[in-house]
């Protein structure tokens, strides 16, 4: 006994062009080439498991972009109507089919505390008082308290702050560049 029929997928000429080309880009990634292909597939008539098959993928995903899709149709198509040029449509189109926000906990520290406590490592140990002649990430962390730049942190988390601010053709942390 056959499931429900899925919703079908209508595209105008522009949107199929677009998705056609954005499909064949080689630079283009993988994941947003396979999204083009479902919708494609879905709007020649292919239902989610025939769309699945065809492209080796599971049919939750098929479903997955084809609602995407559906959901979205309406404000491209009068994003198309208001003479929106191909450019502005293929960004428009790569948005809907980008990946949604993923849920995770908030960054615990801002850019610009980082950018400080960066500044900070860049300075003499010996300025700020401290006895001795290299920051190490205990120091630095100790002193980033001190200043109110943030209310706690570990070393650890300032050695990877050091590490990751460095340049990207070195492999030492900016604790080894003083």
């Amino acid at each position: 006994m056959p499931g429900p029929k899925p919703r079908s997928i209508e595209l105008t000429a522009r949107q199929r062009e677009i998705l056609k080309r954005l499909a064949r880009r080689e630079t283009n990634p993988q994941r947003l080439v396979r999204r083009c292909n479902i919708v494609l597939e879905a709007a020649e008539g292919a239902n989610n498991a025939q769309v699945g098959r065809r492209l080796n993928i599971q049919r939750s995903t098929a479903r997955t972009w084809r609602e995407r899709w559906a959901a979205a149709a309406p404000a491209l198509l009068l994003a198309e109507e208001e003479g929106l040029d191909d450019k502005g449509l293929a960004e428009l189109i790569e948005q809907v089919l980008a990946d949604e926000p993923r849920p995770g906990a908030p960054s615990t520290f801002e850019p610009e505390q980082i950018a400080q406590i960066i500044a900070l490592a860049c300075e003499d140990p010996q300025e700020s008082g401290r006895p001795v002649t290299h920051w190490t990430p205990q120091e630095l962390a100790d002193e980033a308290i001190k200043r109110g730049i943030v209310t706690s942190i570990s070393p650890r988390s300032v050695g990877r702050f050091l590490k990751r601010g460095g340049l990207e053709a070195s492999s030492e942390s900016l604790l080894a560049e003083r």
